[in-house]
């Protein structure tokens, strides 16, 4: 298919650039770096800098800043939450896809987030509850990588985030505006202590921006994952405090009991994989949807000039907001856990399929609502239903001095998950990722609540190799289910656009998922808006939070960025 040209003016394009080029990005020069470590926080890439240091592996690190992440950014993950791992090791060239997905409680129900007039929830009362905290798998999913990739023992990993929470940290910008803005936060046990100070008249006061926070009962929990594994977490006092919380929740207790926690398994899969240039863009599969959506619009892309297109341009917007759409709407309506419902991955990333997909888009107006593929007798059961995914998510990535990998993208959502507080750490609220509504025009919907189900996420960590199966890049960014357009204009920026790292991080944002076109406000994308406009695009004005982080093996070194949206860094050297 043709597509037109709908050039803007060459000021717009410069504006663009300037965009970039003024942004704060943090980052390194290219150089022989041989570790880096890009992640959300400065104490925690330092963290994952010193196990470098001290000769650890890429997963190594990984544990030690997501052990950091938990106290400085718990807005965002922690230790009582989940993830999603993409491990590269370099000797082997493997490849491997670690899900750490919290699960449903064994006495979950399919109604879990209906009212009682058989309704779906609203959102924050379904957040703010113990229904909605999922069985934690972060620290299994990472013991289990450990002990096939972990090069130092299990208890140094641990030290860095042990120290910080002894001696206190200065409370972050995006903490501290994460604590003034939440709603219900000051009025939530334990939270309201940790995160408030009591005011002579008896009022609460949110901790502000550079403020010292020490946090004893997180290092307690820290103490005892350090000399007992993983058991240290699922069995005993920490998995107790865990459960008491749920269960006594002050609105709408869970069921989350010690039987979940002893069933809990982190699984090893298969990523999934696919061409798109003259690169091979790998990430991990359900029960997150990411891979497979974002696998889904590169296909699709595929099939167009975006080089020519330009960047930022009217067309190439036009173009990758209906590829998104197309994508969305097969991701609403196919995935869930793998183990529950049958995917069909296969069929998704058929190559015909998606030239099918792409024929679909028409130049000179939008397609406006996409309807899902059919793709098979089967599939076609599936009622469509969304998930109402939230932004609160943190994203890091890796590179040891032997060349492996890590992607990891963590979560415990909320922001704050679920408001509730034990052993020192944040309570995900996971579970509100399924589909609030069982059924939809009376057919099941794939992503429906079920025992020991794992929701969808959006989560989507990827490593990128280049023709001669070389690592090239790692990314993946927070924002939930925006994440994977984050991720996929990046990748584009990247690779159609030949654009550097800190470059393609700092590109004013744009994606559509499969409703209106959201344009990042304050950019000079906005005065694109009544091209579009004329185009048939519903364009909608928005914050757009990511937080990419990113690094690239270039002929000269390492090239890593922070996405200047968020308190990030990058930290790199030798050891």
């Amino acid at each position: 298919m043709k597509f037109t040209r709908f050039a803007p003016a060459a000021s717009i394009v410069a504006l663009v650039l300037l965009f970039v080029a003024t942004l704060a990005v943090s980052l390194l020069p290219r150089g022989p770096q041989p570790y880096m470590v890009a992640s959300a926080s400065p104490y925690a890439s330092e963290a994952g800098a010193e196990i470098l240091r001290a000769g650890g592996s890429a997963v190594d690190a990984a544990i030690a800043v997501q052990a950091v992440l938990s106290l400085v950014e718990p807005e965002s993950s922690g230790l009582a939450g989940g993830a999603f791992m993409l491990h590269y090791e370099r000797r082997s060239r493997s490849l491997d896809a670690w899900d750490g997905r919290e699960t449903a409680p064994m006495k979950a129900t399919p109604d879990l987030f209906l009212g009682d007039d058989g309704k779906p929830m609203d959102f924050l009362p379904a957040m703010v509850s113990g229904r909605s905290v999922g069985t934690p798998g972060v620290v299994k999913m990472m013991w289990d990588a450990h002990r096939e990739h972990g090069a130092l023992d299990w208890a140094q990993l641990f030290d860095p985030a042990i120290r910080l929470a002894e001696e206190g940290f200065a409370v972050p910008p995006k903490l501290a505006q994460a604590i003034a803005r939440d709603p219900v936060l000051a009025q939530m046990p334990v939270a309201q202590d940790y995160f408030y100070r009591l005011e002579e008249d008896g009022t609460r006061r949110p901790l502000g921006e550079g403020e010292i926070l020490k946090n004893p009962a997180y290092v307690a929990t820290l103490k005892t994952i350090a000399e007992k594994g993983w058991r240290g977490f699922y069995e005993g006092e920490v998995a107790e405090t865990i459960v008491d919380a749920v269960q006594n929740a002050p609105s709408r207790p869970g069921t989350l009991s010690l039987d979940d926690f002893a069933a809990y398994e982190a699984i090893k899969r298969e990523p999934v994989c696919a061409p798109y240039r003259r690169y091979r863009i790998c990430s991990m599969p359900p029960p997150t949807s990411g891979g497979l959506t974002l696998l889904q619009i590169l296909g699709i892309l595929g099939h167009y000039d975006l080089a020519g297109m330009g960047p930022m341009t009217v067309t190439s917007v036009h173009f990758i907001a209906e590829a998104e759409k197309l994508a969305y709407a097969d991701r609403d309506f196919y995935i869930g856990d793998p183990d529950f419902v049958d995917v069909p991955m296969g069929a998704m990333l058929d190559r015909g399929y998606l030239k099918t997909r792409a024929d679909a888009i028409d130049a000179s107006r939008t397609m406006g609502k996409a309807e899902p593929g059919r793709l098979s007798s089967d599939a076609a059961r599936w009622g469509a239903a969304p998930s109402p995914e939230r932004p609160s998510t943190t994203h890091f990535s890796i590179v040891d001095a032997d060349g492996n990998v890590v992607s990891m993208t963590s979560s415990v959502e909320g922001p704050f998950g679920a408001h509730l507080m034990a052993g020192g750490m944040m309570l995900n609220n996971q579970l509100t990722d399924f589909s609030f509504a069982p059924e939809e025009d009376g057919r099941a919907v794939a992503n429906a609540v079920a025992p020991g189900k794992r929701p969808r996420s959006s989560m989507t960590p990827v490593i990128a190799f280049d023709e001669n199966g070389k690592f090239r890049m790692a990314i993946g960014s927070p924002g939930g289910s925006r994440i994977i357009g984050y991720v996929a204009q990046t990748l584009v920026a990247l690779i159609d656009w030949e654009m550097e790292i800190a470059d393609a991080i700092s590109l004013p944002h744009f994606l559509d998922r499969n409703g209106a076109l959201e344009i990042e406000q304050g950019t000079v994308l906005e005065e694109l808006i009544p091209v579009l406009a004329e185009l048939g695009h519903t364009v909608e004005l928005r914050a757009l939070p990511s937080g990419l982080h990113g690094i690239v093996a270039t002929p000269q070194g390492l090239d890593g960025a922070a996405d200047p949206r968020r308190d990030g860094n990058v930290v790199g050297g030798d050891r």
